[in-house]
């Protein structure tokens, strides 16, 4: 049963998240409490994940996801709040995937966090926007990802 303070930690929450944010949070705690029970399995949750994605966003998430298993292996899927990722052998996240759905965004992301080794110089892309993936789109991200785990 919620406690009045629960109640009141919850209610001030939803003010200040939105409810994309709030979902978000929520598949987070989800992921790190099946992650304690046992190892997950990430490539099915990914795959599901996608799965539930719409049009243009699902058809890009799927190339992301064979680009990152065809360019770096040692990648291990896994859903990072509740968003497709790739984690290094420490169980860091280097890149994922964001759909345009998640946050009611204009575009899709493919992001990469400080795990990933593309630093250049004193400032570097981080987080790229996709409306779309071209061949030659597709060749730069294989060797972003390539670059991210070298």
């Amino acid at each position: 049963m919620a406690t009045k303070d629960t109640k009141k930690t919850a209610t001030k929450a939803s003010k200040t998240f939105s409810a994309e944010e709030v979902e978000a949070m929520k598949e987070y705690v989800r992921e790190k409490r099946q992650a304690r029970k046992g190892k997950p399995d990430g490539e099915g949750e990914v795959l599901a994940k996608i799965a539930t994605m719409k049009g243009a966003d699902r058809v890009m998430a799927e190339k992301i996801h064979a680009i990152v298993k065809a360019n770096a292996p040692g990648l291990t899927p896994k859903t990072w709040y509740g968003m497709p990722a790739y984690a290094n052998s420490a169980g860091k996240v280097v890149c994922f995937f964001q759909d345009a759905n998640k946050f009611k965004s204009r575009y899709a992301t493919l992001g990469f966090s400080d795990a990933a080794k593309l630093d250049d110089g004193n400032i570097w892309p981080a987080t790229f926007a996709l409306a779309k993936l071209t061949p030659a789109d597709e060749a730069r991200i294989g060797a972003l990802v390539k670059k991210a785990v070298s």
